[in-house]
Parts: C-alpha cells; structure tokens; sequence
C-alpha cells in the first residue's frame, strides 16, 4: 500500500505598510501564526512601504519583481497577503507571480472551515465562504473566464459562470434560512432566560487570550482549549454556583482579531449576539502578550460594531503565570472592574468570581424583611434568583436580609410583612 504524504504549504507572507500605520510587522506576525494554525510553513516576508495599497496588485511593480525571486529562492509554493485582496488583485497576482495566491480572510475561513463541529458552526462558516468566493467567481483560471466574440471563441465558459452564481446564490438562501431556525431558537433560550432571572455573563476576548480555559477553570466545561489562534467557535453555555449562593450561566464566544472579515462578523451575529444580551461582560485579556493593548481595542471595536455599549465590563488579565516578573501597572479604562488570574494555574479564580458577585448585586435591591411562617415558600425564589445573607428562624417568622433581583423585588416585596 502506498501512502501518500500530504505536502506542506511553504508560503511568503506580504504586507504593506500605509503611511502612518506602525503595526505591519505586529499584524505579520499575527498573520504567520494564523499560517501554522492553518498548516503552513512561513519562509519569508516581505513588507512595501506605500501611500496606499495598488489598487490592481497590492504591491508595486518592483516588489513583484523581488517577490520572484523569493518565490524561486525559497522555493515557496504561494504567498499569503495581509489584507484582502479584491478580485482583480489576487487575479493580477497570479498572473504576474504564477504561484497561489492567498489573502488574510481565505486563511481565517479555512481556519474556521477546519474547527467548526456543531452544525450551527458549519453553517455559518459555509455563509461566510460563499459570500467570499460569490465576487470571486470572475476570471479565475481559462476555464472560467470570458472567452468573448468571434468565430471559434464560443464555448461554455460564460454558461459555466452564470451556472455557479446561480448555484452559489441558492444555496446562500437555502443556509441563510437554516440560520434564520437558529437565531429563532436562540432567541427562544434567550426569553426562557429571562423568564428564570439567571444572569449571564459573556466571554469574550481576542482569539488565544484564554477563553476556553478560563470556562474550563470555572466551570469543568471540558471544551477544547489549545494554544492556538480560533481553537473554539462553537459558543458553549455552562452554570456556575457564585460564593454566595447564585447560579449564574456563562457563555464563550468566538475570538475576536484584528481584520476580522465582515463576512464572518454578519455570519456570526448570532453566535456574536450573546453578548448583547448579556447582563455583563467578562473581556479575557492576555498580559504575556505584547500587543495586549492593540487586541483589548480590537476587542472594544468589535463590541461597538454589534452594539454592546452599555454593559458592565470585568476585565480578565489571564496568563499571569507566563510574566516572569511583575509587569506593575495592568490598566484597561474601559473596564468597570479589572483582575488578574491565571486560569491554567487557578490563581485570582476566587477573587473574579467575587467581583462578578459584586457586579450583579449593583442590580440588585436589598431586602430586610420578616416573614410569617405561612410564606415560607417565598423563600425558595430568594436562594433561586437571590443572595441569601441571612436567615434567622424567630417566634414570629423568618427573619431574612437579602439581595434580589429588581425583576422579582416587587413580587416578593408585596408579600413581605414588615
């Protein structure tokens, strides 16, 4: 039996460096990491200073040139550039370098093709894929392209094009109403949530701060957690008991990084969404990361685009056990609450869970009230949806002082006899 070995991609990442813009090297970096993820090997770079991206080739035509000679130098099979290309670009790429062509956004969809498992996941990753090849249709390859008029140049290749479209567009439809069932359901969880009074707190954060893990830590979901760009996608809700009593459910969304396609944002909205209708968010941050404070923007602005302005924000520096000495002063300003943990070692665990106990009390009412034994029962909603801080068992009734949510205050209130 022969086995055929699968040959590794040896790729050369290309960027170019706008005027004014000083993280080319840093969004590079970003983006070999994103080439291991994806399973190729990165042999080299190469970086244009330019006012502005060419309009037809990405690059100038004298780093086309030097990109040659790279290519037969380290004898790379494609490049990977660090923006996305419109059609004509990767075409006149091609053209010009005769080699495979990739832009950041075919790598973050591969990627995600690659990782999603649950059929909401596939769905949404298959949206996102069709909507980026759809304006890519034209003029790849002689077999698809125009072959224009005359004697002997009709053929199928125009018949084949409209063929795809129709087929792409159809099968857009057919995906976009299968997620329109999901966000139906959804929205379904959502109301049923509501109905209980159990807080949620989303976990968001760019991709590889720690997400996974610090579920894992708090909860022993048990999900994939690797060091790798995007090793999740599929949002997982789990419960957790707070020190003081309440449930509390939290849920894990997909990593955010910086040029996150927009088709993959529209293709996740409902995936994304969870945090909207979150009571508060929980921003994991990696402190061992240089560019931490690049990505907590990242971060912030992808919030900003799906709408969340206006929730409470506990900042999570994770990885404090990968700084080999204090790092001083960890400041995010956009935070209400900030802590420091390492939820691989379970360091901070305690002190989080207790500013996130502090963080739903703000919402909540306290009440000091004395029961008669005959409304008893009442105090079962209390420990449900509530902080019970104390309960004293007296002749006249159960005395109870508490906090519970402002949603169910006045049910209970009314029943309370002072």
């Amino acid at each position: 039996m022969i086995e055929l070995a699968k040959e590794t991609e040896r790729v050369i990442l290309v960027g170019v460096c706008v005027s004014g813009q000083e993280d080319t090297e840093d969004s590079l970096e970003e983006l070999k990491d994103l080439a291991d993820t994806a399973g190729a090997d990165t042999v080299g770079r190469l970086i244009q200073n330019r006012e502005q991206v060419h309009p037809g080739t990405y690059i100038g035509k004298g780093k086309i040139e030097e990109l040659k000679d790279l290519l037969w130098e380290l004898d790379a099979t494609g490049i990977i550039c660090d923006d996305e290309l419109s059609p004509a670009q990767m075409k006149n790429l091609q053209d010009e370098l005769d080699t495979k062509v990739m832009d950041r956004t075919l790598v973050i969809l591969d990627i995600f093709a690659a990782r999603a498992s649950t059929s909401e996941g596939k769905i949404q990753v298959e949206l996102a894929q069709l909507k980026y090849r759809q304006t890519r249709l034209t003029g790849f390859g002689t077999a698809m392209s125009r072959l224009g008029g005359g004697i002997g140049t009709r053929g199928p290749g125009e018949k084949k094009l409209e063929m795809d479209r129709r087929l792409i567009k159809s099968r857009i439809a057919q995906l976009n109403r299968e997620l329109a069932d999901v966000r139906r359901h959804r929205e379904v969880t959502r109301e049923q949530r509501c109905r209980n009074h159990v807080p949620v707190a989303a976990i968001v954060g760019y991709t590889n701060a720690g997400k996974s893990t610090l579920l894992n830590a708090l909860t022993g979901a048990d999900i994939l957690a690797e060091d790798k760009l995007f090793a999740t996608l599929d949002p997982t809700t789990r419960s957790r008991k707070l020190p003081g009593g309440q449930e509390i459910l939290l849920t894990d969304t997909v990593g955010f990084i910086r040029k996150l396609p927009h088709h993959l944002i529209e293709a996740f909205k409902s995936t994304l969404e969870e945090a909207r209708y979150a009571d508060l968010i929980l921003h994991v941050a990696d402190v061992s990361n240089p560019q931490m404070d690049e990505q907590m923007y990242t971060v912030y602005e992808t919030l900003q685009s799906l709408g969340v302005t206006d929730k409470p924000v506990v900042t999570v520096f994770n990885k404090q056990d990968k700084l080999e000495e204090d790092a001083g002063v960890i400041r995010d300003f956009h935070a209400d609450y900030t802590v420091r943990i390492s939820a691989k070692t379970g360091e901070g665990i305690s002190e989080l869970l207790k500013t996130v106990e502090a963080v739903l009390r703000e919402r909540k009412r306290l009440i000091e009230s004395l029961y008669p034994y005959q409304e008893a029962g009442k105090l079962q909603l209390i420990r449900k949806y509530g902080e019970l801080l104390e309960e004293e068992y007296r002749e006249d009734g159960i005395y109870v002082r508490a906090y519970v949510p402002a949603e169910i205050y006045g049910k209970i209130n009314a029943t309370l006899y002072p």
